[in-house]
């Protein structure tokens, strides 16, 4: 079996008779748009053409209802429907027999299921919407497998338990069936927990502090200074990383982590890391979702892959190390189930410089700076910003980050020293606002202030960015990564010389991270512009930054910031503060972490050289 990818419709090469796949038909129930269409997908299917019923209107609702079993995979309905709204999929027949669960008639299904190690940490690497929650879920105890059979009112445990005969899941199941199968799951949505708890920080760790480890991980975690603050009233990070005190506090067999570096910072993210690993080293069974690779091959043993098509169903693959796994996802192909699931490898530059396409004319340039607040002091030392140069800002949280960015955006004025832009700066905000009154089409063109369907912009930078097929929904309904990609291509069709982007990020997959990294890269190149990029996952950093700001001192007191330096000098100096040291991966290029300990940290420590630039 060899699966590759093309116009959003999963073919079999060299063995694509009929008898060998299973179709898929999934509609996107918010993008079907009865009222507003043609209904195109009835009009034109060949099948109805003939006589037949392949496609037909809910009676309900008038969406389109596809039969899985008449559809021939053509693809004309995908190719027809004006919303995007249709994913027709060929998959090897062998997978129909892997179906974990299917919610319903053309409705999302996913094949497999990754299996919890104890005494391991197991990472899973995929794209966004290809069933994480469902497989936490699953994995909890909180949802029955119904094995595809969505239209039988409940698969019973029986059923399940033969299923999954004769293999390690099968104990797993047995212990959710019988309610012995204690788990402990860290959510994605943080910002939710006010909602479901009222108190102190140190009301909830007491709550659930089954394994007598509060007090260790609170310094572990540094959540000291906000014990006796009230949880309404915590930061992202904080909420974050009390999320995951919560989860390593209660006693369970299987722990979940879902996302568990989002909102930190560096020094945050490994303190959370060393966290998750000292549960696994205690002989639990752990599992995290981490959209930030760097983090997750430092704290990961083994990862599956989770591979498909978003909104429409997602792939399992098998167990492997997390130095193979990673390669893997980076190439697109599992060679051991000779499957690819991307149409190109990403790769990484490891050469250090791009000065040959940076211009020494300054898009924009600043004296020393500083800037007070009643318990926050800023210093800025003077640098400035070239045209083609892409900056990179890194550096803890609450150091003035930001402060420096909405300075040089113009947003705030320092309270001494001088900023001379001679060029517009488009800025894209760290906290992204939701209350926008329309569809994602009508913020394009605000954005723009032109039409924008059939425009070059639309064919540079809306369609590359996977944006255009969001055209209709409401941004009020918008994922956080889809929200996340909208407001970078705004703040991209904005007229400006620099794009100053605060976190980009935040919320996307660690696909979308490398893609958008690599798109802004080519972009600012190709328009001759400048760009200033905030953000904590250092792959993208190391990916897209020529020169580097770091910012030092002491959280939420006093934060100085250096003058852009050159990228391998300053990841040295930043990797230094953190105690650790980078290899490039032989086969792909990227960074890879050190063994804390190790002979290359040793060695690398011992030379002063934290940051590699060739091949180990």
């Amino acid at each position: 079996m060899y699966i590759t990818h093309y116009c959003k419709n999963y073919i079999l090469l060299g063995n694509s008779e009929a008898e060998n796949t299973h179709r898929v038909a999934v509609l996107d129930e918010e993008l079907c748009q009865p009222k507003k269409c043609g209904l195109e997908c009835i009009v034109y299917c060949p099948v109805n053409k003939t006589g037949g019923a392949c496609i037909v209107q809910r009676p309900e609702d008038n969406k389109a209802l596809i039969s899985e079993d008449l559809c021939t995979g053509c693809g004309i309905c995908i190719k027809k429907c004006p919303f995007d709204a249709i994913v027709i999929v060929n998959l090897a027949k062998e997978l129909s027999e892997d179906k974990v669960h299917q919610y319903g008639i053309n409705s999302f299904r996913f094949y497999r299921l990754p299996t919890p190690k104890k005494g391991a940490v197991v990472g899973l690497i995929g794209r966004n919407g290809m069933g994480k929650s469902t497989i936490v879920n699953v994995l909890s105890g909180s949802m029955k497998p119904n094995l595809g059979k969505y239209d039988q009112q409940e698969v019973s445990w029986d059923e399940v338990l033969k299923y999954y005969q004769g293999t390690e899941l099968k104990s797993h199941f047995e212990k959710i069936a019988s309610g012995n199968m204690r788990a402990s799951i860290k959510p994605q949505l943080v910002y939710l927990i006010p909602k479901a708890f009222k108190g102190t920080t140190k009301e909830l760790l007491k709550k659930y502090d089954e394994r007598k480890v509060a007090d260790k991980l609170i310094q572990q975690l540094s959540l000291q200074n906000i014990l006796d603050r009230d949880i309404a009233q915590l930061s992202g990070g904080e909420l974050q990383r009390l999320a995951v005190a919560v989860a390593a506090a209660k006693d369970a067999e299987y722990y979940f982590f879902d996302e568990p570096s989002s909102y930190n910072d560096v020094y945050q993210r490994l303190a959370v890391a060393k966290v998750i690993r000292e549960l696994a080293e205690q002989g639990k069974s752990v599992m995290v979702v981490e959209h930030d690779m760097t983090l997750l091959d430092y704290l990961s043993d083994y990862v599956h892959l989770i591979y498909g098509e978003p909104g429409a169903y997602g792939i399992v693959s098998g167990m492997q190390s997390t130095k193979v796994g990673i390669n893997n996802f980076l190439e697109g192909f599992l060679p051991a189930e000779n499957v690819r699931f991307r149409d190109k490898a990403f790769k990484f530059d490891i050469t250090s410089s791009n000065d040959d396409v940076i211009l020494d004319i300054p898009a924009a340039s600043y004296s020393d700076l500083t800037k007070s607040f009643p318990s926050f002091n800023l210093k800025v030392a003077a640098g400035k910003v070239r045209k083609g140069e892409i900056v990179g800002i890194v550096g803890a949280n609450a150091l003035g980050k930001t402060t420096f960015m909405r300075m040089l955006a113009g947003i705030d004025k320092p309270d001494s020293g001088k900023i001379d832009v001679g060029a517009k700066i488009s800025y894209k905000p760290q906290y992204l606002n939701q209350d926008y009154e329309g569809d994602v089409r009508s913020l394009m063109y605000a954005a723009y202030q032109n039409p924008i369907e059939g425009s070059s912009v639309e064919e540079q930078i809306i369609i590359p960015m996977g944006v255009k097929k969001l055209y209709d929904k409401s941004v009020k309904n918008l994922s956080g990564g889809e929200l996340q990609k909208v407001a970078v291509v705004a703040s991209l069709l904005r007229q400006a010389d620099i794009y100053a982007l605060d976190e980009p990020s935040a919320f996307l997959d660690a696909e979308d991270r490398i893609a958008v990294a690599k798109f802004l890269q080519r972009f600012v190149r190709a328009q001759d512009k400048s760009a200033i990029i905030i953000d904590h996952d250092m792959q993208l950093i190391d990916l897209v930054a020529d020169t580097l700001v770091i910012f030092e001192g002491r959280p939420a007191l006093e934060g100085s910031a250096t003058t852009p330096i050159h990228k391998e000098e300053g990841m040295n100096r930043f990797l230094k503060a953190l105690s650790i040291t980078y290899r490039r991966d032989e086969t792909t290029g990227r960074p890879r972490v050190n063994k804390e300990g190790g002979r290359l940290d040793r060695e690398q420590k011992q030379s002063g050289n934290y940051y590699y630039v060739k091949n180990q």
